[in-house]
């Protein structure tokens, strides 16, 4: 059955995930990084953020017909916030990709499916390890479609803070995504274990 869905965040030329959407026959609605307003909650049956820039309003989430689903690039509860792979990376805290309902606080809604990833390839720069997972969360979506869509899941609650980090919190030492990771994270020690 065919469902409006509103897309927040990445759109098409980012995504894989809105054509596939197309293609099962939803009506998807790119908002990109548009403010979300309460009237344009009316239409949607569903709504699914993915990379979006803002915070959503309490007025609504309070309206919404089934919670907001996010789609995180790191592996809940770490890695909360701004850069997840960056920081993953440099506090060596658990990688992979999550998919949970949106609530009040930041990546702290119900986890739907998670999955840990494990970087093979050696020498990967920070852009490279970001594409992979992005890679991998659509994988997951996808995978897991049927599932979302008709809300047939059992969320599970984090229990735990795990980490956190905004945007301001990214070193003013990081001047390129290209740059390779393990070159990075030695430098970064270094410079904090003095």
């Amino acid at each position: 059955m065919s469902k409006k869905i509103i897309f927040l965040g990445y759109r098409k030329s980012r995504t894989s995930l809105i054509s596939f959407l197309r293609k099962k026959k939803n009506i998807v609605y790119e908002f990109g990084n548009k403010i979300i307003k309460t009237n344009d909650v009316e239409k949607a049956d569903l709504i699914i953020s993915f990379g979006y820039k803002h915070i959503i309003n309490q007025n609504i989430l309070n309206i919404v017909k089934r919670p907001i689903i996010n789609l995180h690039i790191s592996y809940l509860p770490f890695n909360r916030g701004s850069h997840p792979v960056f920081w993953s990376f440099v506090e060596n805290t658990p990688k992979g990709v999550s998919i949970h309902e949106i609530d009040k606080e930041i990546d702290l809604g119900n986890i739907i499916f998670r999955k840990k990833y494990i970087f093979k390839k050696k020498n990967l720069t920070f852009q490279e390890a970001y594409l992979m997972l992005i890679c991998e969360i659509e994988k997951l979506f996808k995978k897991k479609y049927n599932q979302i869509i008709t809300k047939k899941y059992r969320p599970r609650k984090i229990n735990s803070l795990g980490t956190f980090h905004k945007d301001s919190d990214l070193p003013s030492s990081l001047v390129s995504w290209n740059i390779k990771i393990s070159k990075y994270v030695k430098e970064y020690d270094n410079r904090f274990s003095k």
